[in-house]
């Protein structure tokens, strides 16, 4: 749609930022709310992950996630729905237990993170292309596994976005398309700026959009003071955006936000440059959503 982007509201993530900001949800409730708020504000898309209540870690326990989508789903508010597919990757180093991993370590099989989008069916899911080093960890995403996970989101109706942390990621996705395992015009996101991927610069979101399928849709977004500047020029070049406290924790220097501000700073950014937000239904309509549970919520 010209001149209309999706907007993505990331509102929590799987990073320990609740200590940094006091606005991070981790409850259900919480998280649902936060997805509602953005929603409000203008978001076309509200970014899923669970939290452990008592915690505030990551969390892998369907219920948290299904009462996360619940609360979404009978709000009066409507919002495209986008679970991570990308948990249970988490490799700790350690040179005591080289080969089994550290503290902290928890790598689950493509089926078990596959669960809460299986079961859920939203109409999106995020699929991490590729293994990376994250900050002093290593996310571990295996080709073979990948191959796997892509087959059991294809078989569930529910659309992928092919997340890229770095230029290889780029081109492995494009394998798994050539190899029939994306259905339908693809969706890409450019994840730019998590030490140690891919660079939060023009020059890097420029070399991954100039190699992308000629039939595919992409967005991007950066981290920290980045986060606006990779909107807005992701935006100028035709491409969707993403903010939220997943990547962003402040909304000005030393200022701590809260999801729906960021989203609303990000449409008023929008606006000022002439380019509208889809509406979730719009996007549904545009990208062939499918939404496995039926209506349009």
């Amino acid at each position: 749609m010209k001149n209309k982007v999706l907007l993505t509201a990331a509102v929590t993530g799987a990073g320990d930022t609740t200590k940094i900001n006091e606005y991070v949800p981790v409850t259900p409730k919480e998280i649902a709310d936060a997805a509602i708020e953005s929603a409000k504000a203008g978001a076309t898309v509200a970014h899923i992950h669970a939290r452990d209540p008592k915690t505030g870690g990551v969390s892998h326990n369907m219920d948290h996630y299904r009462e996360i989508v619940d609360r979404i789903r009978e709000s009066e508010i409507d919002v495209v729905i986008n679970i991570t597919a990308g948990g249970g990757g988490d490799f700790i180093p350690s040179l005591d237990t080289p080969a089994a991993g550290g503290n902290g370590t928890f790598i689950q099989t493509p089926g078990e993170r596959h669960k809460p989008v299986g079961e859920l069916l939203p109409e999106m899911c995020t699929l991490d292309c590729g293994s990376v080093n994250f900050g002093d960890m290593i996310y571990v995403s295996p080709t073979d596994w990948l191959r796997q996970h892509a087959k059991l989101i294809q078989e569930s109706g529910v659309k992928p976005e092919l997340e890229c942390f770095d230029t290889g990621h780029l081109r492995f996705a494009k394998k798994l398309i050539d190899e029939g395992l994306i259905d339908g015009d693809p969706m890409f996101q450019f994840c730019l700026g998590i030490p140690w991927g891919a660079d939060a610069d023009i020059e890097t979101l420029m070399y991954m959009k100039n190699r992308l399928p000629e039939n595919a849709h992409w967005s991007a977004f950066g981290i920290g003071r980045m986060q606006l500047p990779i909107a807005m020029q992701t935006a100028m070049l035709g491409g969707n955006i993403r903010v939220g406290l997943e990547d962003n924790l402040y909304l000005t220097r030393g200022v701590p936000a809260r999801n729906e501000q960021l989203v609303d700073k990000a449409v008023n950014m929008l606006n000022s440059n002439n380019i509208e937000v889809m509406t979730p239904q719009e996007a549904r309509d545009y990208y062939g959503l499918k939404n496995p549970r039926g209506g349009n919520k």
